[in-house]
């Protein structure tokens, strides 16, 4: 009789536990879809559309009032339009999302193309002037990635070819048919910019790297749900395998720059003090690692690769090592940057900092190993909980809207600073939280 008790006892308490994890979900759900409209989409839009230029203008202060020259970075004009798309898409019952989009697309198309060259120009002025006319990996990236976002809202032929147009650019003059992957810079008609005897040793010109090659790999994972074409998908895998096997490989994470053959970049045999003060071509950043993770997975979900164990065990691994290294258990959050010294036995944090692109993507990451790993000892679910809620307390800014850029914790000061600028738009947060509404409703 009392085994019977037992187990109906831990039936009922099971069954119990599961309705409380489910509300306790749907409720943080409710929560981040809020935010997402009332705390940071509605902040930014329609008010950034530059009505008079095209475009977006992209630079505010900590309370959302328009400053400074409003120059157009490639980057943050792609960002925009790809934000724009998703949210037309998520809300279509908000008109202007979709008006937005297509203005994004406009400019792109219009003013960010060189009609010569052909690439997207890296800067120009609000008026469309050229003010770099140089063209980088990492900007035509998003360029991709907004097109293909924009594609799929608006069905047009023309923005398919276009994106098209844009990825063979890339293929053209920024992939490496030898050793693999793609070159970051180029001059304006494409051509790779190489380092010679007079090129900085701390400069990051010559080099491939982690940066340009993550957001290529997004950017082809987005382009080819709307274009399945054989040598997209050979360019997708081509860049899955080289960051998942050579710039990470068993180390759990990324290492930040190569020589065009692959060879690492590493100051690792100087000392502290050279290290400290010039690491910014080599150390551990935690924010990449834990966003490749996704994205590592996003690829090889899309490409459908069939018990792909090894992309599964290394972003795990990935989210694995920077809980072990850079999470600060009290408040929540992850630290910034990392370093091993050759005389040190682990890892030494170099940068406390809490950016809230990082804060973003670890809240997406720690949430999809929860479900993959759910009853894992690193108990992923839990620390999602509390980064949602190191978000709330000491990321979002509930009176002005939009996320601070770094964590008030630990740099208070920063209430004040600019809210957006040419590397501070919405996509990291606006993709991470409608990420996690969907898996949080069973809808991943």
């Amino acid at each position: 009789m009392k085994t019977i008790f037992f187990i109906f006892f831990l039936l009922v308490t099971s069954i119990a536990f599961a309705q409380n994890n489910k509300e306790k979900r749907l409720q943080i759900a409710k929560e981040i879809e809020n935010s997402i409209q009332h705390e940071m989409l509605n902040k930014w839009y329609p008010q950034n559309n530059d009505t008079l230029y095209g475009g977006f203008i992209t630079t505010f202060t900590y309370d959302f009032k328009p400053t400074g020259d409003q120059d157009k970075f490639i980057v943050t004009q792609a960002r925009h339009t790809w934000s724009t798309s998703k949210a037309a898409m998520r809300y279509p019952g908000v008109i202007y999302y979709k008006t937005l989009a297509q203005n994004g697309y406009k400019f792109l198309h219009d003013v960010m193309w060189d009609k010569t060259y052909g690439g997207f120009y890296t800067m120009v002025g609000r008026k469309g002037n050229v003010i770099d006319s140089t063209k980088n990996a990492y900007g035509n990236a998003f360029g991709v990635y907004a097109l293909a976002a924009y594609c799929k809202l608006s069905n047009d032929p023309n923005a398919l070819s276009f994106a098209q147009e844009a990825f063979m650019w890339l293929e053209k003059h920024s992939h490496d048919p030898l050793h693999k992957g793609y070159y970051q810079h180029m001059q304006r008609d494409g051509t790779p910019i190489q380092r010679t005897a007079n090129t900085p040793a701390t400069a990051e010109t010559g080099y491939k790297d982690q940066n340009s090659s993550i957001h290529l790999l997004e950017a082809f994972t987005e382009l080819y749900a709307v274009w399945p074409n054989d040598l997209l998908r050979e360019r997708l895998r081509e860049m899955l395998l080289l960051i998942r096997d050579v710039m990470i490989g068993n180390k759990g994470y990324l290492t930040l720059f190569f020589q065009p053959n692959w060879t690492p970049v590493s100051i690792r045999d100087s000392s502290d003090a050279y290290i400290m003060a010039h690491h910014g071509l080599d150390y551990v950043s935690f924010g990449h690692n834990i966003e490749t993770s996704y994205l590592l997975l996003e690829a090889s979900h899309t490409l459908n690769l069939q018990n792909d164990t090894t992309t599964l065990r290394i972003a795990k691994q990935m989210v694995d090592h920077a809980l072990q290294n850079a999470w600060d258990d009290k408040p929540g959050g992850f630290y910034d940057a990392g370093y091993y010294f050759k005389n040190k036995p682990r890892l030494t944090i170099i940068s406390k900092e809490k950016n809230w692109w990082s804060q973003a993507e670890a809240m997406n990451s720690l949430l999809l190993m929860s479900a993959l790993f759910p009853n894992d000892p690193m108990h992923y679910f839990d620390r999602f909980k509390q980064q949602w809620k190191y978000i709330q307390t000491f990321m979002i800014d509930h009176t002005y809207g939009d996320w601070y850029a770094n964590g008030i914790d630990i740099d208070p000061k920063i209430k004040t600073a600019l809210k957006g600028h040419i590397w501070k738009g919405n996509y990291h947060q606006f993709r991470s939280m409608m990420n996690c509404v969907d898996r949080l409703r069973g809808k991943e």
